[in-house]
C-alpha cells in the first residue's frame, strides 16, 4: 500500500486544465437561451437573460479573454508572479477539448486555428512551464471522428497529428512527437523518476465509428502502453496517466483491458488524470481477483467551460515530489472557480476574481488522498447525506441543478465512483443498489454533457 511521505520530503504542484471549449462567436449580451445546441452567440440583445462578459450559465462555451483571466492569475504567469504567495507550477497537464461546441459548422481551419491561438495563450502566459497536453475528442472534425493511424490520405487525422506536433514541439522532445504525429499518443519524463504517459482516449470512444472496425485496440496503443509501463517498472520509474475520456465511458473490451493492465501495474501507475465530463468527479480501479481492494484511482477534473449551466474551474494536484523512494502520488488536490454571478454583476474592466472552492482532504475528511481514501469516502456519502450534498455541489462546481440528487439519481452518481471500467455491475453491488444495473447505466447516459 502507499505510504505518505516522510515529514519534509518535497512536493509539487501540477496544474490541470481540461475542455476549455473556446467559442470564438461568443458575444456578451446575445441570447443565453436559444434553440441551437450551443448558445450565447450572434448580436447583443441586453435583454434579461443575456451572455454575461465572463460566461454564462446554460448552452454556452468562452470567449478568449476568459480563458486568458484564468492564465493570468496563475502564480506561474508573467502577470501571477508578483502577487498572490502561491506556490509555482513544477509543470500543467492539459486534457484537451479546445474548439466549442458548434459541431455543425467546424472545418478542418477552424479546429487549427483553436489549436494554435489556446496554445499561444497557454506558452505567453506560463512561461517556460512545461505543458503536457492529450488529444480530446472536439479536436476533429468531424467530431469524435479519429480513424486508426492505418487510414492513409485525406481521411486520415495526420492534418491535426502534424499541426498538434509543430505546436507543442517546444514543450516535448522528439520522441513523443514522433509517436504524437503516428497516433496522437506520447511519452515523456516529467523530471527524473517520474515518466508520463499521454493517452489518445479517442481510440476507446463510444462515439467514434471508426471504432467499429476494430475496437479492441485500434491503434496498438494498450500494447504500446505495456511496454512503457514494464520499462518503468524496471527501470524503477513511476508514472503519471493522462487523458481526455474516462476509461468507464469507453468501449466494452477497451475498459477492461485497460482496467488489466492498471491493475497489473499497480505499483508503478502512481496517478491518473481525466476530463471529458465537465464535472468533479472520479473512477476507482480495484483489484480483478475481488473487485474489493482498491488500486487506483482515476481522477476526473472539472472543465474550464461552463458548458451546461456551469461556473468556469480548473484544478491543481499536490504530489510527491522528487526524492529517492518517492511514490509520486497525489497527496491533495483543489478547485478553483469563477463565480459568474458575482464576476458578472462586478463594474467593467473589475478583474474576475477566481476563488478556491475547496481542498479534496480537508472538505472531505481524508487522512491522505490514496485509493483506499477514496474508496471508503463513496462509502460515507451513502449513509451521510450531508456530506452527499457537499460533495454534489462540488461535482457541478459550485452550481448545482434547481433539483435535487436524491434515490435513483444517488444511486446512479455512487456506482460511477466505484467504476472504472465500462458496463460491470459487480463493480455496484457492495453499494448494495436499489435499481437495477440497465436502469442506473441509463442515468448515467442523462447526465452526460458532450
Amino acid at each position: 500500500p502507499p505510504e505518505p511521505p516522510p515529514p519534509g520530503a518535497p512536493t509539487a504542484r501540477i496544474l490541470f486544465l481540461t475542455d476549455l471549449h473556446w467559442d470564438r462567436q461568443y458575444a456578451p449580451g446575445s441570447a443565453a437561451a436559444c434553440p441551437d445546441p450551443l448558445c450565447c452567440r450572434g448580436d447583443p440583445r441586453n435583454a434579461p437573460g443575456a451572455a454575461g462578459f465572463w460566461g454564462s450559465y446554460g448552452k454556452c462555451d468562452l470567449p478568449l479573454h476568459t480563458i486568458d483571466a484564468l492564465l493570468a492569475q496563475l502564480p506561474n504567469s508573467s502577470a501571477g508572479r508578483s502577487g498572490n504567495g502561491t506556490a509555482a507550477f513544477a509543470a500543467a497537464y492539459w486534457t484537451g477539448d479546445i474548439p466549442a461546441h458548434d459541431v455543425w459548422q467546424q472545418s478542418r481551419g477552424d479546429q487549427l486555428r483553436a489549436l494554435r491561438t489556446v496554445t499561444a495563450l497557454l506558452r505567453a502566459r506560463l512561461g517556460g512551464l512545461r505543458v503536457f497536453p492529450a488529444v480530446g475528442n472536439h479536436e476533429a472534425t468531424p467530431v469524435n471522428a479519429f480513424p486508426p493511424p492505418y487510414v492513409r490520405g485525406n481521411q486520415s487525422a495526420a492534418w491535426l497529428y502534424d499541426a498538434m506536433a509543430e505546436a507543442w514541439q517546444g514543450w516535448l522532445p522528439p520522441s513523443a512527437l514522433h509517436t504524437l504525429r503516428a497516433g496522437g499518443f506520447y511519452t515523456a519524463q516529467v523530471w527524473p523518476g517520474l515518466r508520463l504517459v499521454s493517452l489518445n482516449m479517442n481510440f476507446c470512444s463510444q462515439a467514434n465509428f471508426w471504432l467499429l472496425i476494430n475496437a479492441t485496440d485500434p491503434a496498438g496503443q494498450l500494447q504500446w502502453l505495456m511496454g512503457i509501463l514494464a520499462d518503468a517498472e524496471r527501470d524503477g520509474e513511476k508514472v503519471h496517466i493522462i487523458g481526455h475520456i474516462p476509461p468507464a465511458h469507453c468501449l466494452r473490451s477497451w475498459s477492461w483491458n485497460y482496467y488489466r493492465i492498471v491493475s497489473r501495474f499497480e505499483g508503478t501507475i502512481a496517478a491518473q488524470f481525466f476530463g471529458h465530463t465537465h464535472l468533479d468527479e472520479f473512477e476507482l480501479f480495484y483489484d480483478e481477483e475481488t473487485l474489493s481492494r482498491p488500486v487506483s484511482i482515476a481522477f476526473v477534473a472539472p472543465s474550464v467551460t461552463t458548458y451546461i449551466n456551469l461556473n468556469p474551474g480548473y484544478r491543481v494536484y499536490e504530489v510527491a515530489g522528487a526524492y529517492p523512494g518517492s511514490s509520486h502520488a497525489v497527496l491533495d488536490h483543489e478547485t478553483f472557480i469563477l463565480n459568474l454571478t458575482e464576476a458578472n454583476a462586478a463594474p467593467p474592466g473589475t478583474p474576475p476574481r477566481w476563488q478556491r472552492l475547496y481542498r479534496a482532504r480537508e472538505a472531505y475528511g481524508l487522512p491522505t488522498a490514496f485509493p483506499g481514501d477514496w474508496d471508503r469516502l463513496v462509502r460515507r456519502l451513502q449513509d451521510d447525506e450531508r456530506l452527499f450534498q457537499r460533495f454534489w455541489f462540488h461535482l457541478h462546481k459550485g452550481h448545482p441543478p434547481r433539483e435535487p440528487c436524491e434515490g435513483p439519481c444517488k444511486a446512479a452518481l455512487l456506482c460511477a465512483l466505484r467504476t472504472g471500467r465500462a458496463a460491470d455491475p459487480a463493480l455496484c453491488r457492495p453499494l448494495r443498489p436499489t435499481l437495477p444495473f440497465p436502469r442506473i447505466q441509463e442515468l448515467w447516459k442523462q447526465r452526460q454533457l458532450c
